[in-house]
């Protein structure tokens, strides 16, 4: 049976979500091309291995030969100095949306971050049509990111789904944790639904799961489909004082960005 996608690319797939996704992303695609700078192994069924600087203009491009869809997870995951930021998601991002647009490339998921809104407080309800609030390089990036794929999206009409990510660990390992929470099913399924949606124009959307304290509003992405099934209360027990999540003198507990804020400017 022919599969919906004839090539996938995962960008970052030797990263932490990259390898999550590696063999969960099969079904949806013939052929799965695995890119990353760093090593991925070798190649199994139904895989391509490439590595790729995605600073490498050319290099990028043949990357993207006979591509159908995007998943791109690549880049620095974490606040860093801005000359490696600027390197692997500025301009690697240009690369991959130029290399997106001459390949005829039509639909992507963009993997954002929470950290596009990071200086908004844990009180506010955010949602995305609200301005971004970066709480960092990263975050910074990543808003550059969202931006680039609007333009794209404007000018050329390629869709893409950005996917603002919380924290997609086994389970969460603070409080604020227990709020950005993102299980890998729902995940897996966050992008399942941004890949096969008839349409999705440029939509901003969060990536969270079902938790009991909300900072994001998540309601202008409902065309996606996307329904979390797991939440963080199952680790509750670990937390207990995750209900009185409120602002204090410390900006890592008043702001959405947590420790990302003590970071950033320093680097440089």
């Amino acid at each position: 049976m022919s599969k919906p996608f004839k090539r996938i690319l995962l960008t970052g797939a030797a990263g932490g979500l990259g390898r999550l996704l590696r063999e969960r992303i099969k079904p949806w695609a013939d052929i799965v091309r695995l890119s990353d700078m760093a090593d991925v192994g070798p190649a199994g069924e139904g895989e391509e291995v490439v590595r790729c600087d995605l600073a490498d203009k050319a290099a990028v491009l043949a990357l993207m030969e006979g591509v159908d869809a995007v998943l791109h997870f690549g880049g620095i995951s974490t606040e860093a100095p801005f000359d490696a930021i600027m390197q692997a998601n500025i301009l690697g991002m240009a690369n991959m949306y130029e290399a997106i647009h001459k390949c005829g490339v039509k639909r992507v998921v963009f993997a954002s971050s929470n950290h596009t809104m990071g200086f908004y407080k844990t009180t506010d309800l955010v949602d995305a049509d609200m301005p971004p609030r970066p709480d960092g390089m990263y975050g910074i990036s990543k808003v550059f990111g969202e931006s680039l794929s609007r333009y794209y999206y404007d000018r050329f009409g390629i869709e893409t789904v950005c996917l603002r990510i919380g924290s997609c660990f086994p389970e969460p390992a603070d409080p604020r944790m227990m709020v950005t929470y993102l299980s890998a099913d729902d995940l897996v399924e966050a992008l399942r639904c941004s890949l096969f949606a008839a349409r999705v124009g440029h939509t901003i959307a969060f990536g969270v799961s079902d938790n009991k304290a909300k900072w994001w509003d998540d309601r202008k992405s409902r065309h996606l489909g996307f329904v979390a099934k797991d939440s963080s209360t199952p680790f509750e027990h670990k937390f207990p004082d995750n209900g009185n999540y409120a602002p204090a003198d410390n900006i890592t507990i008043t702001f959405q960005g947590g420790g990302f804020l003590l970071t950033g400017p320093q680097y440089n």
